[in-house]
């Protein structure tokens, strides 16, 4: 999500800066700009739309000079707009920043600075930090943005201009990528490799919390406190085709592998730091606001459907409000029960997508209330719905989606939180034990991404079988249809999924000797019924892969095979179950040889009906 580049040389900075960016296209954005240092100030240009809108404005007005940064944006804060474009400088352009990643407590910093007379003229977060660097210079740079780096809270990448240091750059990160690219005579900065490629193989790559001051000539790293670092030159011997999937062989598992980081910038969105409460600014809503709704309608596609079906368990649940779930492209066509006393959650991965977007208006017509939750700021959707939430996924290349599910099912739990506290259906400790085990998730994430021997095992073992079921009970059967949807569409096996009580109305006639199973158990409530229905299969000679925790030790004794996850709280489950399956559906394709991130037939947005 968004790309930064930097250049300090001898050379023409812009040249440099748009043939980066460039490079980072892949990351998606939607509005892009450049600063160089010239005539003893910075210049700023910056359009939205794609990299060719800003080639041509940078046509009309140049700007020339050997240091400057640049900016791709995937917008968070503010609708795409050539304003809310990076970078951003103070009413000055005194520093000048460009910014990856959520200022989190930007908005108490902003009030502050408002305060004391500072103007701002965008919607973004970022622009804060050029703010910050004015009101707390001290005329050293490299002290100042140590001051402003205490003073924020967030994950960022951040590249930081200074007028009166025309030849210097300072750079730093928390939670964002950031590299340093090594010339001769001249330094590079970027959020990923495929930027600076053409140019050098020779980095440093920055860890959190470490600080970057790059000129033509040196590259000093220090560490938070001020030490210095002794950084190890990375030479990178990937192709440039490798390197936009960070050493990765697919983007797909670079995207399950980004899943930590989606969730965690997710959840910064709404969940304070101080109090770890669950809070929705953008919706506001009060106890009236709930009190007319008599039931909420979630409608949407494939992969995001499947995150509604989780969402069903967690509203009903939580907040106690009836909730039906229809696939979109038959949402219009049923004569639905659709009116004001309905609330309607749209969820797509684009927000383009047209049989979501075609029932949205239907829903409207039919005098719903509506809220989107989507990864695409200023989409159709996101315009047509009443309210929208937006997840921090960033880009998805892969057609199969990974994050954009994990963080669509994160935002739709936070809700649920959310609309239980304000009903009064939730108590205040099973809020805090929810927010509990969610800020934690990102870490489980890393535990399960480490270990992935035994998936591969499976998958190489199971890849070639024809017919491949997925079983569970409660959320666990809304989750084994998401697997089921990831084998089949890059796999191209023949996989479905069933709840575990409905094997014996049919389905165990389609089980026989040596029929792969993957069986969830991470729901306790029903976790003995689960053990009896992997039994049944069993009887049959399936092979079950059983998913569950790892305090279980009942699961070993009934499945082949067993796969751990960390435990957790039921309703953060679904979250960690997902991670293996979708590992198995990669190393599936892997072992039967598929075009993992362009599976055949499919699109990555469906704007047709």
């Amino acid at each position: 999500m968004c790309g930064i580049v930097g250049y300090v040389g001898f050379q023409d900075a812009a040249e440099f800066l748009i043939e980066g960016l460039t490079k980072l296209e892949y990351r998606g954005y939607d509005s892009a700009g450049v600063a160089c240092y010239t005539d003893d100030r910075i210049e700023i240009r910056k359009k939205v739309g794609g990299i060719a809108n800003l080639t041509a404005y940078l046509q009309e007005r140049p700007v020339h000079g050997h240091i400057g940064i640049g900016h791709t944006r995937w917008a968070t804060h503010g609708r795409p707009s050539d304003v809310n474009a990076h970078p951003h400088g103070d009413e000055h352009n005194h520093y000048v920043v460009v910014h990856n990643g959520i200022i989190e407590n930007f908005m108490e910093l902003k009030r502050d600075l408002q305060a004391k007379g500072h103007v701002f003229v965008s919607e973004t977060d970022t622009e804060v930090i050029a703010h910050l660097c004015e009101e707390l210079d001290t005329g050293d740079f490299l002290e100042t943005v140590r001051k402003v780096l205490a003073t924020v809270e967030g994950s960022y990448a951040l590249a930081f201009m200074n007028r009166d240091f025309p030849d210097t750059l300072i750079c730093t990160k928390k939670d964002n990528p950031l590299i340093i690219g090594l010339g001769e005579g001249e330094n590079f900065i970027a959020s990923d490799i495929p930027a600076i490629i053409a140019r050098t193989r020779d980095t440093y790559i920055l860890n959190d919390g470490e600080i970057a001051v790059v000129t033509a000539a040196a590259v000093r790293v220090i560490d938070r406190e001020g030490r210095p670092v002794d950084k190890k030159v990375h030479h990178v011997d990937w192709s440039a085709a490798a390197a936009e999937k960070g050493g990765y062989e697919h983007f797909m598992l670079k995207e399950i592998y980004e899943q930590p980081k989606a969730i965690r910038d997710t959840m910064a969105m709404h969940i304070r730091r101080d109090t770890q409460e669950v809070y929705f600014d953008e919706l506001g809503w009060r106890p009236e606001d709930l009190q007319g709704i008599r039931k909420i309608l979630i409608t949407a596609c494939g992969t995001a459907y499947h995150a509604g079906l989780v969402a069903k368990y967690y509203i009903e649940q939580i907040a106690r409000i009836p909730v039906e779930v229809d696939i979109a492209s038959e949402y219009r066509y049923r004569e639905p029960l659709t009116d004001a006393a309905t609330f309607c959650i749209v969820i797509s991965q684009s927000g383009e997508t047209s049989d979501t977007l075609a029932a949205l208006k239907e829903a409207k017509r039919l005098g719903a209330r509506s809220l989107a939750i989507t990864n695409t700021v200023g989409s159709s959707i996101a315009r047509e719905a009443d309210a929208v939430v937006y997840t921090m996924a960033g880009p998805e290349i892969s057609v199969a989606s990974t994050k954009a599910y994990t963080t669509q099912v994160i935002a739709l739990l936070l809700l649920a939180v959310y609309m239980g506290r304000i009903n009064g259906k939730l108590s205040h400790a099973e809020e805090e034990a929810i927010v509990r085990d969610l800020l934690a998730v990102p870490e489980k994430c890393h535990q399960i991404l480490e270990d992935v021997d035994d998936l591969k095992t499976f998958a190489k073992n199971y890849g070639f079988a024809e017919d491949v079921f997925f079983i569970g009970r409660s959320i666990d059967y809304a989750v084994a249809m998401e697997g089921s949807l990831k084998l089949k569409e890059i796999s191209y096996i023949h996989a479905e999924a069933y709840a575990g009580g409905e094997l014996k109305h049919g389905t165990l006639a389609l089980v026989v000797s040596g029929t792969p199973i993957i069986a969830l158990v991470t729901q306790d409530a029903v976790k003995e019924k689960m053990y009896s229905n992997i039994q049944e299969v069993s009887a049959r000679e399936a092979i079950v892969i059983g998913i569950g925790f790892e305090d279980d030790p009942e699961l070993d004794h009934f499945v082949r095979h067993a796969i751990r996850i960390p435990r957790t709280h039921r309703f953060v489950a679904p979250i960690l179950a997902v991670l293996p399956l979708q590992l198995l559906a990669y190393y599936a394709a892997i072992t039967r040889g598929t075009d993992v991130d362009k599976p055949r037939n499919l699109a990555k947005s469906v704007t047709v009906e």
